[in-house]
């Protein structure tokens, strides 16, 4: 069997898929894209298909490690995205080539389902009541929302006040025996952190994400030694090398994305080197329904696995949503907050071919909006 195609489809409402055709008619996907950047990713796609084309699509790791590895200049989130939907697609083509889903090539499965989170937005308390409420009555056990929006430079009395208050809200919402995580997105300083964190650990968050940001490893081990809240970091980190330093500082959670760092294959090794830290994977995945599924094959191969996030109805979906583009959207069909363990061969999930060749056709252009403090400074997004 061998490659003769790879192409790619801009797919609103800001997503990048690929496919990856063989002379045996077995197809895979990928979904290969960073946010706001997907035309980049796309050329990069392009670039790395010249490789692929008449390779044999079941030599995945050495494909992984040509593509990783074989040119002087290496990593970053462009490249290793672009890395990531191939890697992908190759694996659904084995699923489908062996006849069973990803998940038992990985080792098969070690859990029967997989714990969702659901995203829950919001800028004045009534909005967030009403998307927890929302969440609940979905059957999710767990939500993750924003701690902050836009902080100025040193977060004030109010400005920490407001983030505690958010959280309580969410918690009495919730209850005790449901979870909330808490998204800083890199808003705030190391400094911040530390005094925000200890204020937030009596509502006992299931973690605290990105409270500093992904280029500043050396600040993680005073904001994790500040509180008993877990951190949880990794949606901008792209290899095991860029986990180690974070592991090394003791996050209880780690957060590669399928799509960002190099796929399912390279998640699979952070995770097994988070598990040596005793820390637990949960993937990243406000994208599409190829990332979420190889996302899911992940969770159910992986012993430390935590809880996977999905963007179903998330706010960046509104008009296009990830069920727009599968054949059959009760793959992912949740109950009681779990995914059921996927049957079919390859990822698991049916892509509708017509609906992203359509889609494409329309393309987009997503960019993230660019924030500034009231003093025209740039501020973190």
């Amino acid at each position: 069997m061998k490659i003769v195609d790879i192409e790619t489809f801009l797919v609103p409402p800001r997503w990048l898929f690929c496919q990856v055709r063989t002379d045996e008619g077995v197809i895979g996907w990928g979904e290969p894209v960073v946010e706001g950047r997907a035309e980049a990713v796309r050329a990069a796609v392009h670039t790395m298909a010249e490789y692929l084309i008449g390779q044999d699509p079941l030599r995945i790791e050495d494909h992984w490690q040509v593509l990783a590895n074989g040119g002087f200049y290496r990593g970053g989130p462009v490249l290793s995205s672009a890395l990531a939907g191939l890697d992908q697609a190759l694996w659904d083509i084995a699923g489908k080539t062996y006849g069973v889903p990803v998940h038992a090539l990985l080792g098969g499965p070690v859990r029967d389902r997989v714990r969702m989170y659901a995203w829950v937005g919001g800028d004045d308390p009534a909005e967030l009541a009403d998307g927890i409420t929302e969440r609940i009555e979905a059957g999710f056990t767990a939500v993750k929302m924003n701690a902050v929006g836009r902080l100025p430079g040193a977060a004030t009395m109010a400005d920490v006040a407001a983030v505690v208050d958010r959280v309580a809200l969410a918690r009495e919402l919730l209850g005790p025996g449901r979870d909330v995580a808490v998204d800083f997105h890199g808003r705030v300083s190391a400094a911040e952190a530390r005094r925000i964190l200890p204020l937030l650990a009596p509502l006992q968050p299931m973690f605290a994400e990105e409270p500093v940001l992904p280029d500043r490893p050396q600040l993680l081990r005073d904001v994790v030694t500040a509180s008993s809240v877990p951190v949880a970091v990794g949606e901008r980190l792209y290899s095991r090398w860029d986990f180690r330093p974070v592991i090394e500082a003791g996050v209880a959670v780690v957060q590669p994305d399928l799509s960002h760092a190099g796929g399912i294959s390279e998640t699979r090794r952070i995770a097994a080197l988070a598990e040596v830290w005793d820390a637990k994977l949960a993937p990243h995945c406000p994208l599409g329904p190829i990332a979420l599924a190889a996302s899911l094959q992940v969770a159910f191969a992986t012993p430390n696995f935590l809880i996977q996030e999905h963007s179903i109805g998330i706010h960046y979906n509104q008009g296009d949503d990830l069920l727009d583009y599968v054949a059959d959207p009760e793959v992912f069909r949740f109950v009681d907050g779990y995914a059921a363990r996927p049957t079919a061969p390859g990822l698991g999930v049916e892509i509708d071919e017509a609906a992203v060749r359509r889609a494409d056709q329309v393309g987009h252009a997503w960019r993230n909006p660019i924030w500034r403090h009231d003093d025209g400074g740039l501020a973190e997004w």
